[in-house]
């Protein structure tokens, strides 16, 4: 064989590979391009109340000695164990936090306009929380807290918090029917497009959304999560791509 027809042999083969892939190339475009697609977004959403609470306070003392801080500290602890007890709260749910001691300093001003801090004492305060699955008795105890004062106590109160301990099979639940509603959405466009939905290619979840319910906050990108309401509203959204036959 002479060597310009090994070089011709070369050529009509490469030219004969590039035709078989521009004919599969044809052929996979005429094949995927003519495929119509319906994207839908399907919705849930379900109203419930949280199971669970949270509650936090504060109370302190002051003296111009930790040894007198800390007796009158003491003492309101079991005073406030004992007020809790009393109004059905059980003891396992009761924490008290370690002691914070702070100093005290009040600042005088002479006649020069000159000021001086002069140590004073001490203030000794400590946390209590209570969380508890008894949310309506925590909520009272929060909103009557108030009766600490008569008994000598300098207490303050936050908020409760609420929260919901079967969120995971809420969620699972809520996505069964946000799929549901996709599918729905799908075959409805699909019936009045004159055709019908074919195989699944993609789902994605969207964000999971908890809020007050009748409230009016804003949906968060990142998904909200309500903690200040009992009463709650859940949402997701679901996102479906199927074939459109």
């Amino acid at each position: 064989m002479t060597k310009n027809t090994s070089v011709l042999r070369t050529i009509i083969i490469a030219f004969a590979i590039i035709a078989s892939a521009f004919s599969l190339s044809r052929a996979w475009i005429k094949t995927h391009s003519g495929r119509n697609e319906i994207s839908v977004t399907g919705l849930a959403s379900k109203d419930f109340a949280s199971d669970l609470i949270v509650w936090n306070g504060r109370f302190s003392r002051r003296a111009t000695t930790t040894k007198e801080a800390y007796t009158n500290l003491k003492n309101d602890v079991e005073i406030l164990k004992k007020y809790m007890l009393d109004k059905g709260v059980s003891e396992n749910e009761i924490v008290f936090s370690a002691v914070n001691i702070d100093k005290e300093y009040t600042t005088t001003t002479n006649k020069d306009g000159a000021q001086t801090s002069i140590f004073w004492g001490y203030t000794l305060s400590q946390n209590i929380e209570i969380e508890s699955n008894q949310v309506g008795k925590i909520e009272k105890v929060s909103r009557e807290i108030t009766e600490m004062i008569d008994l000598g106590i300098e207490f303050y109160s936050t908020n409760p918090n609420y929260y919901y301990t079967k969120l995971a099979n809420l969620k699972i639940e809520m996505l069964a029917q946000a799929t549901k509603d996709a599918r729905l959405r799908a075959e409805k466009i699909a019936e009045n497009a004159g055709g019908s939905i074919g195989k699944l290619k993609q789902a994605d979840m969207g964000i999971f959304q908890i809020t007050a319910q009748n409230g009016n906050e804003e949906y968060s990108w990142g998904g909200a999560f309500n903690t200040s309401s009992k009463n709650k509203t859940a949402t997701i959204t679901v996102k479906l791509l199927f074939e459109s036959n």
